[in-house]
């Protein structure tokens, strides 16, 4: 059985196409963006760059690139070489020198046009390696498309997905307006994709090829594409990116990493904003002593370095003393105490509510917190292990606890500063003088009303969190050293770097794409609150 290669047979046909349009989009891309260097408005010029000046950059970066192409052998590009390194530097210089003149003589309004069609032409090509890759085999398609085979779960519960949102977007509030904004569709797009992939290939096994701990004879350091050795008639008969420092499948650690990241991630943002909501809304609106202490207790967390408050809280020392379990004994009373204050105030004068159903919600929120909080063996052990629902292992409670600590004082300052700014609006007056409570006031006035930035900083804070979680495994701290969240992986892989890329590329291009998808969809989703 041979390597597969990235785009395997079909890459005959489409790889000169894809190269040539990718080319091509970079090349109007670099004279657009030089246009910007000498621009005229009738007769006014807006920079007074000459134009043979501007002229310079984008021949010197077509020219390096064309001659970089050349160096790969990759059709057509390969006949670049001419068999002389620096024979072939001054032709691609040449070559860009003419293709740069060339493109000044054509209109800005023409070399926009060119720019946005290559790139859609780019974008359909791509599309083909990943729609052909679903209904032929690896070695037809390549590596490429054997990933979106393996991903035709995601793929089916993205479109749905989207078909479901766009036809009732109308009556969907605020996420549904997310589809009128192109930058909040493409970041929703790259947050439900990890979702998916988290809870389909983590969660229920769907697409990893192998275990993620598994080690196989043979396979240590391997390349992207190696044939599995030994492999039996039930095993996937490839490593689609390649074997770890320790023979382990790279595609399917990565795949299963994205379960640790997208559950630790948000659940830690959650708490954060209960803590932070709780604290900050009586904050602002009473003010006096109150606002003090807890301003200063946030002040002093937010002064200490966020790293370095990390690698303290998750250091053995500190989690052999017990602190991290009694840090999450404080923490994570404060959404039972939302949650009862939330329902008392909306619900006080209903007896029946009152009486039976904040009982039982109480009851299954306190149970929930105990299971939580509890770890057997330690003296914290609240509850008999017959009552404890979560078996939370240590590093992944101490991690947790280290993110909503960390994150809660600016969620506390966020949320107090809105109040200060809101408080004094007429409809807080309104129920004022209708003689509601001022808890009622704080939860079902005011902060309805401030969900908008809420919200925004909500999806920045899942974003900041994934980094500090890649930055704790990457320093080998809280997680255990097999653990395949991407940070560890990144890790072990980047010692390799400038011999295998795959092991260190993978998981930091999954971070990066997900931080990406959750600061677009942040932006979207402040550029539709500031329209409402």
């Amino acid at each position: 059985m041979q390597n597969l290669t990235w785009t395997g047979t079909l890459g005959v046909y489409l790889n000169p196409l894809f190269l040539t349009a990718l080319s091509a989009f970079f090349v109007f891309a670099v004279s657009a963006a030089a246009r910007g260097f000498s621009r005229l408005d009738g007769r006014t010029l807006l920079n007074p760059t000459p134009p043979s000046i501007a002229l310079l950059g984008p021949t010197a970066v077509i020219g390096l690139v064309l001659w970089l192409l050349s160096l790969t052998g990759l059709p057509p590009f390969a006949m670049l070489g001419l068999g002389n390194m620096t024979l072939s530097l001054v032709v691609c210089l040449v070559i860009g020198l003419a293709t740069g003149f060339g493109l000044f003589q054509i209109s800005s309004e023409l070399i926009f046009k060119l720019v946005w069609s290559t790139f859609y032409v780019v974008l359909c090509l791509f599309l083909i390696y990943f729609i052909v890759g679903l209904f032929v085999v690896p070695e037809t398609a390549g590596i490429v498309g054997a990933i979106s085979k393996q991903l035709t779960p995601t793929w089916i519960a993205l479109l749905v997905t989207f078909a479901v949102s766009i036809y009732f977007k109308r009556s969907l509030g605020l996420y549904g307006k997310l589809f009128d904004s192109p930058i909040g569709m493409i970041g929703l797009g790259l947050v439900l994709f990890w979702v998916f992939t988290a809870l389909l290939g983590a969660g229920f096994d769907l697409i990893a090829t192998h275990d993620p701990l598994s080690q196989v004879s043979g396979m240590k350091n391997k390349h992207p594409g190696i044939p599995l050795r030994g492999a039996e008639a039930n095993d996937y008969p490839y490593y689609l990116f390649g074997g770890d420092t320790l023979a382990r499948d790279v595609f399917s650690r990565a795949i299963v990493g994205s379960g640790i990241v997208i559950v630790i991630a948000p659940a830690a943002t959650v708490f954060a904003f209960m803590i932070g909501i709780t604290l900050g809304l009586p904050a602002g609106y009473f003010g006096g002593r109150l606002d003090t202490v807890l301003s200063f207790l946030s002040n002093m967390v937010l002064a200490f370095p966020v790293i370095l408050l990390f690698f303290l809280l998750v250091t053995p020392e500190i989690i052999e003393s017990g602190l991290p379990n009694y840090l999450a004994v404080i923490l994570f009373v404060f959404p039972v105490i939302f949650i009862a204050v939330a329902q008392f105030s909306k619900n006080r004068l209903k007896p029946n509510f009152l009486t039976l159903k904040l009982p039982i919600i109480m009851i299954i929120a306190l149970w929930l917190y105990l299971s939580l909080v509890s770890e057997t063996d330690t003296t914290i052990a609240l509850l008999p292990p017959l009552l404890d629902l979560f078996d939370v292992p240590s590093e992944i409670l101490v991690v947790f606890v280290s993110v909503v600590f960390v994150n809660s004082p600016t969620v506390f300052r966020i949320v107090r500063g809105l109040t200060l700014d809101v408080k004094t609006r007429d409809y807080v007056a309104a129920a004022q003088t209708r003689g509601e409570g001022p808890w009622y006031i704080m939860l079902w006035e005011i902060l309805p009303n401030v969900r908008g930035p809420l919200i925004v900083d909500f999806c920045l804070r899942i974003g900041y969190a994934t980094i500090l979680l890649g930055t704790l495994g990457f320093f080998g701290l809280g997680l255990e050293s097999e653990s395949p969240d991407w940070g560890t992986t990144i890790n072990a892989g980047r010692k390799l770097l400038s011999v295998y890329l795959a092991p260190p590329l993978v998981p930091a291009f999954a971070l990066m794409s997900l931080v990406l998808g959750l600061n677009l969809l942040a932006d979207g989703l402040r550029e539709e609150s500031l329209r409402d």
